[in-house]
């Protein structure tokens, strides 16, 4: 899985994208819930973030929630704006015709004749792209829309609430002004990108995100440590954020390998803050200290962030967001546990004549959080 190393002081700034960026635009934003600037971008609260809209689909699993919508859609981005959610996380790939359309996997699979085909995201037009799935036209289908499993099982692409494969303009006109975007720039781990490659392909998605981002708030993340670091490069009007599993699996380029390297590179190349799968952040809680030390915003993805508990210890390690799946549960744990309280008092609210108890914050104390956090990276490894 190598990644071939770009020299990024030689990319040149995307001047036909920054004619029509500046940073008064993006000090509208302030008002909601962030803080940005040139060199220090900070998020002053605690964000909930809908992976692929209000959750990813788990096709094998046994729990419907994770089959609910059909992920990465505008409905599903829909779905997650009538919940507390601040972001929506999305995955953004360019066709060969250089649209930047929504999609997670790098194949898309389906079935012809009883014969099962891949083909490439990148090497489709838009037009074939769109064709598959359901169909902007009511009751029209496209060819079917199949997915691999992790383990190499071929499923039929069935969700409870089905809607069409959409471009990122599409998400910019049709989902919910109040949520913000988190865009993921997808690259194949597989693949070795030349940097002329990288800087089109970056161009394409800037040119959609400075002609529809009007005043919603933009985070850029990349696994692909060049990708980050390019499109930094090619813009400071949105802060850009690297993604890192964390030293959970290996890869070629050692920048990928640990939550220490991802430091590093977001210092060298002036990121401004790291996502993390948060079983790294588990294992090495330290490591946290040393991202807010540096400045950097930290938020974390991963299947723990459905778990409400595992969400509001991560609250208390001053980790800025979580990504999750289980949007209305999540959003929900979080309303309720993390309130301003009123010096440790129990806040209590009338309806009617009735006094109302609400939820008080678990507290611990500085012992306790450490202890806690030297027994969960053993939990962990277990």
């Amino acid at each position: 899985m190598a990644l071939k190393a770009v020299h990024v002081s030689d990319v040149p700034n995307l001047d036909q994208v920054r004619e029509n960026a500046s940073l008064s635009l993006y000090s509208s934003r302030f008002s909601k819930g962030l803080d940005v600037g040139r060199t220090v971008f900070q998020i002053p609260k605690f964000i909930v973030v809908g992976h692929r809209g209000s959750g990813m689909n788990l096709l094998q699993s046994s729990d419907r929630r994770m089959k609910a919508v059909k992920e990465n859609s505008i409905l599903s981005f829909n779905a997650a704006a009538e919940f507390a959610v601040d972001f929506i996380e999305f995955d953004v790939q360019v066709t060969k015709d250089d649209c930047p359309v929504i999609f997670h996997d790098n194949f898309i699979l389906s079935e012809k004749d009883g014969t099962i085909y891949e083909k490439r995201v990148t090497e489709l037009s838009l037009s074939e792209f769109l064709c598959y799935g359901p169909q902007r036209e009511p009751d029209i289908w496209g060819n079917p829309l199949l997915r691999k499993t992790k383990d190499g099982k071929i499923l039929s692409w069935n969700v409870e609430k089905d809607d069409c494969l959409c471009t990122l303009e599409e998400a910019f006109q049709k989902v919910s002004p109040s949520l913000g975007f988190n865009i993921e720039l997808k690259f194949d781990d597989h693949i070795v990108y030349q940097q002329d490659h990288l800087i089109h392909i970056l161009q394409s998605i800037l040119k959609v995100v400075f002609e529809h981002a009007k005043d919603r708030p933009v985070i850029f993340s990349s696994f692909q440590p060049d990708a980050a670091l390019i499109v930094r490069k090619l813009q400071s009007t949105y802060p850009v954020f690297f993604l890192t599993n964390g030293g959970n699996e290996i890869y070629y380029d050692v920048r990928r390998n640990s939550l220490e390297e991802a430091l590093k590179l977001c210092l060298e190349g002036g990121l401004e803050g790291i996502v993390s799968e948060v079983k790294g952040i588990f294992r090495n809680p330290g490591e946290v200290t040393k991202i807010q030390e540096a400045k950097l915003s930290l938020l974390t993805y991963g299947r723990l962030n459905n778990v409400a508990e595992a969400v509001y210890l991560q609250y208390l390690m001053g980790i800025k967001g979580v990504i999750v799946d289980l949007v209305q549960e999540i959003t929900e744990a979080v309303s309720d546990m993390i309130k301003p309280s009123r010096e440790g008092e129990e806040e209590r609210k009338m309806e009617g004549e009735e006094q109302v108890q609400v939820k008080e914050n678990p507290q611990f104390s500085k012992k306790e959080l450490s202890f806690l956090l030297k027994l969960i990276p053993e939990l962990i490894r277990m």
